[in-house]
């Protein structure tokens, strides 16, 4: 890389620019590209085009809104992504949990912005990770509305990338889900991950022998796309599987829904505390639901407690629905894959806090 030379300008020339690591020219020839993204998730409500300072959406078809929002990243999962060269999902990842953020509240994704900050990543693999922001967006009929990618020498090593966005939603006063409608004798209604979603990953890394300090990119890329039978596919294939959007399963069942917590760091446990009012404890039953095998290879790889994994990782739940004993059936019939894992109860656990999981060996969560 050419030497940084000192200049008289103010502002650095397009080349002086280039020589620290933020090429001016390649940027200005994604915007196109992003632009044609954004057009593929759009919606009627947009008000003029993306590529503008900011951007417009029109509420007008609302009576009285109240507007969600939520901000998030990906994690060090993008460390998995940019080994495997797989760089699109991260991008579903990203919007999927945000979208699952604000249905907590039972609001309705309308629009999303990206930030992506890197140093030295292609053109080409800018466009990976917002294709695969465009296609989830365009999935939950969300509309791109723009967007943000930095260069950033120094700050990240080369080819290393950040990942982070913040969506937008809507719901009419008086629908707002808090949990406050809980009450003794409610179901838990659980629907299932697919695996880590997008939390947990640093342990996972370092179990998995996956960070940069476990060995060259070669050795760590070999290990990362080995068949492991216990999963029955390679490590690559599990860990980088998109966290699922629960919007068009929970959408149509939202007015008989007490209370959404949607399960991400801090575990099952940790969030669905979150929506219990002040009293009130659940009780749930994990043998009514599947945990992926690469929970199971975690643990034993890394020999994690039982009681760490809940505290970490999602554990098989994405979503944990509450919802009245006599609502449950109809909103167990409407979703397929959810199933009944618990029951609110007054009081709390002495054992666990609020939130008690039964396991076959005991109480743990």
């Amino acid at each position: 890389m050419p030497q940084e030379q000192p200049t008289r300008s103010s502002e650095p020339s397009a080349s002086a620019y280039s020589a620290v690591g933020v090429d001016v020219d390649a940027n200005d020839r994604l915007i196109p590209r992003y632009r044609e993204l954004a057009s593929s998730a759009s919606r009627p409500e947009l008000v003029g085009n993306v590529g503008a300072f900011s951007g417009l959406f029109d509420l007008s078809g609302y009576r009285n809104p109240v507007l969600a929002a939520s901000t998030d990243g990906v994690g060090t999962k993008v460390m998995i992504a940019s080994l495997a060269g797989r760089l699109d999902g991260v991008g579903r990842d990203l919007v999927n949990h945000c979208i699952n953020d604000i249905l907590c509240a039972g609001a309705a994704p309308l629009f999303f912005l990206d930030y992506l900050a890197a140093h030295e990543l292609s053109e080409d693999d800018k466009v990976a990770v917002v294709s695969g922001v465009a296609a989830a967006c365009r999935e939950s009929g969300v509309a791109l509305l723009g967007g943000e990618t930095a260069d950033m020498p120094d700050l990240y090593p080369s080819g290393h990338f950040d990942l982070a966005g913040t969506i937008i939603g809507v719901l009419e006063r008086g629908r707002e889900l808090t949990g406050e409608r809980i009450a003794p004798g409610d179901v838990v209604i659980g629907l299932p991950s697919n695996g880590l979603h997008t939390n947990g990953y640093s342990l996972a890394r370092s179990v998995l022998g996956l960070r940069p300090q476990d060995g060259s990119w070669e050795q760590r890329q070999a290990r990362l796309e080995r068949d492991e039978p216990t999963l029955g596919e390679t490590l690559a294939e599990a860990l980088l599987r998109p966290h699922r959007s629960y919007w068009p399963a929970l959408s149509a069942v939202l007015d008989r829904v007490n209370g959404i917590a949607h399960i991400t760091g801090g575990g099952i446990a940790g969030n669905l505390e979150r929506v219990l009012p002040d009293g009130l404890m659940a009780r749930l039953d994990s043998s009514q639901w599947q945990s992926p095998p690469i929970f199971g290879l975690i643990a034993e790889r890394g020999a994690v407690p039982r009681d760490e994994m809940y505290r970490v990782f999602n554990m098989g739940l994405g979503m944990a629905v509450v919802v009245s004993a006599a609502d449950a059936p109809a909103v167990l019939a409407e979703i397929p894959d959810a199933a009944r894992i618990g029951e609110i109860e007054s009081g709390h656990s002495s054992i666990s806090g609020r939130v008690a999981i039964m396991s076959d060996d005991g109480q743990i969560g």
